[in-house]
């Protein structure tokens, strides 16, 4: 498990390796809007898990937009290592799975604690239940796999796929979440498992209080 001082490391190293590109070839490449202002400096937006936030340039500072707060530090080490990886490539229209990500399977584990399992333990018995709160916190769009599915656009060139195959009597619950096979460009095995989490532990404890 990561340390605070690690997260720390990993956003300086993002932020030196961010500050001396092109903010309007990083918004271009990314998704990400960019605004210039008259002393030189600019602002990048970008759409992440349905929230907008700002990343000034060339100190690369990441916050919320409507809260003004700062994002929290994991958080801003995937939104590095985002812009740094996006290089304008196209979602493909082809899903995998985590395992087919490169170095997918030695994190494989890890994806599995922190997004697969805890998605199914959740919601397998529920799937539906599933389906609203990533509508409602997301913006989730219905998908076609499974007894029910959406596919939350996490970041504009990261597309993610919940998957769920309902439990009975007979059979456990099982489900599974895939992604656009362009996210091995990207972003790492890491990162993804990560932005996995990211995804699935906000909606669990929706679903508790529920």
């Amino acid at each position: 498990m990561p340390r605070i001082d690690d997260y720390r490391a990993a956003v300086k190293l993002g932020k030196e390796a961010l500050a001396d590109r092109n903010p309007k070839r990083i918004a271009d490449q990314s998704g990400a809007i960019f605004a210039p202002d008259s002393e030189g400096r600019a602002t990048l937006t970008l759409d992440f898990l349905n929230k907008k936030i700002t990343i000034t340039w060339p100190d690369c500072d990441t916050s919320f937009i409507e809260s003004g707060d700062e994002v929290p530090i994991q958080q801003q080490v995937l939104l590095l290592h985002y812009l740094l990886g996006a290089k304008g490539s196209a979602i493909k229209g082809k899903w995998i799975a985590y395992q087919e990500v490169p170095d997918g399977k030695f994190y494989l584990d890890a994806f599995l604690r922190r997004a697969k399992n805890p998605m199914v333990q959740t919601f397998g018995m529920q799937p539906e239940l599933l389906v609203k709160l990533a509508t409602e916190v997301y913006g989730a769009k219905p998908f076609d796999q499974g007894d029910l599915s959406v596919v939350v656009q996490a970041l504009p060139m990261v597309p993610v796929a919940l998957i769920l195959w309902q439990g009975d009597d007979e059979f456990p619950p099982e489900g599974t979440i895939l992604f656009d096979r362009s996210i091995s460009d990207i972003l790492s095995a890491e990162d993804i498992a990560w932005l996995a989490g990211m995804i699935i532990y906000p909606l669990m404890g929706m679903a508790r209080d529920k």
